[in-house]
Order: structure tokens, then C-alpha cells, then sequence
């Protein structure tokens, strides 16, 4: 059945999760389809329609108790489990995102970083995440139990740096380089394009910059 559940679906019960945190944080106990769909400007039947997928987690006359719905949601995506991951590269980007700390919060602990650069070899990064020379990831994947590679190196380098994560074992890839990637079927990879956002955001101003001057 997870099988025939969207991309979109999963999505939105990320979202799902992160708002229901909040929620605990500031003490709330229940939390309604309604109240889920106004946060996120949704209709309450795709939020119902999205959480019927994995049974009945509703309380009748209540909605949904915050803290069970948070936990079984976690556990669907898988996030109650500890998930290793490695960065593929250890320049501005690569450091930046071993340093980010809402990754521990959110349950994935960043556990190498991997670089072909000499000097960088043998260094950690400011919260103390080792750099390892990239010929090394093989052993380091499997000795570290790494489940997630990030891909945060020139687009130049990016295909033969998926190819070496593929071949190590690792079969979830997250892509931050530009350009598009081929992995094997049985690899999941998702890319992170900042440069295509950035040209959307680009669209949105110009359009909006036409109308105004069409209606001056």
C-alpha cells in the first residue's frame, strides 16, 4: 500500500509533522482536519483523505490528539529510527549543512563528510563532523551505518560522485548540484535545485513588475 502513496502525500505529512511539534511546544492537545487545512491553506478532506491512508488515527468528537498523531506520523516517515547520513563534499555548502543543527532535532545526525581534497582530509567541521578522504567512503559508510548521502559538490563532479555512493551501498541520495543525475531504479534521489528556485522567484517579480506597468 506505501507503495501507491504520492510523493505529494509524503510531503505534506512532513509539514504535517513539523506543525503538530509546534503545536506540542506551545502545549496544544487536540487538532482538528480543519485546523491542520488552515494552516497550510488546504482542504480538510485531502488532510483526512492523506492520514486515512495509514488507518484510523482520528478520535471521534476530538480530531486528533496531538502528541499520537506527531508519533505515528514520525514513525510512517521512518523518523523514529536513528538515520546516518554523509555529506559529499566539504566546501562552503557541505559545511554549512554538517553544521545545521535542526537535522539532529529532526532525527538525522550528520556522521562524516567526505572530500577529495588533501588538506581537508582529516579536519572536522565546527561541530566536530570529520572530513574523510572520499576513496574511504565504502568502509566509513558500512562501519557508520550511513543510510543518506547529501551531494553537495560542482556539477562537474556530481555524476561520478553518485556513482561512488551507489556503488558503497547507499540507496537515498538528497542532490544539491545542479544538473540531472542518473541512478539505478532501486535508489531514490531527490534534488534541491537553488538556482531553478531562485530563477522562480525571479518569474514571480518580472510578472508581477508586467501587470503593475500594464495597469499603470
Amino acid at each position: 500500500m506505501r507503495d501507491q502513496i504520492s510523493e505529494l502525500t509524503t510531503n505534506r505529512l512532513s509539514l504535517y509533522v513539523r506543525f503538530l511539534s509546534e503545536l506540542d511546544e506551545r502545549g496544544v492537545t487536540t487538532v482538528s482536519s480543519q485546523g491542520l487545512a488552515a494552516q497550510f491553506g488546504l482542504n480538510a478532506a485531502l488532510i483526512r483523505k492523506d492520514l486515512a491512508h495509514f488507518g484510523d488515527l482520528g478520535v471521534r468528537g476530538v480530531g486528533y490528539v496531538v502528541k499520537d498523531l506527531r508519533r505515528k506520523l514520525r514513525s510512517i516517515l521512518g523518523l523514529d529510527r536513528p538515520l546516518r547520513v554523509a555529506i559529499m563534499g566539504a566546501g562552503n555548502l557541505g559545511l554549512a549543512l554538517a553544521d545545521y543543527p535542526g537535522f539532529r532535532r529532526d532525527g538525522f545526525r550528520i556522521v562524516a563528510l567526505f572530500d577529495n581534497q588533501a588538506e581537508k582530509v582529516g579536519r572536522l567541521s565546527r561541530s566536530g563532523v570529520p572530513i574523510y578522504d572520499v576513496a574511504e567512503l565504502e568502509r566509513v559508510a558500512q562501519r557508520e551505518a550511513i543510510t543518506i548521502a547529501v551531494i553537495a559538490v560542482p556539477a562537474a563532479s556530481a555524476q561520478p560522485v553518485v556513482d561512488t555512493v551507489v556503488e558503497a551501498g547507499i540507496r537515498a541520495v538528497l542532490n544539491f548540484s545542479p544538473g540531472a543525475l542518473r541512478v539505478p531504479r532501486d535508489v531514490k534521489l531527490k534534488s534541491v535545485d537553488l538556482t531553478v528556485s531562485l530563477e522562480s522567484l525571479s518569474f514571480f517579480l518580472a510578472n508581477r513588475e508586467a501587470q503593475r506597468d500594464a495597469t499603470a
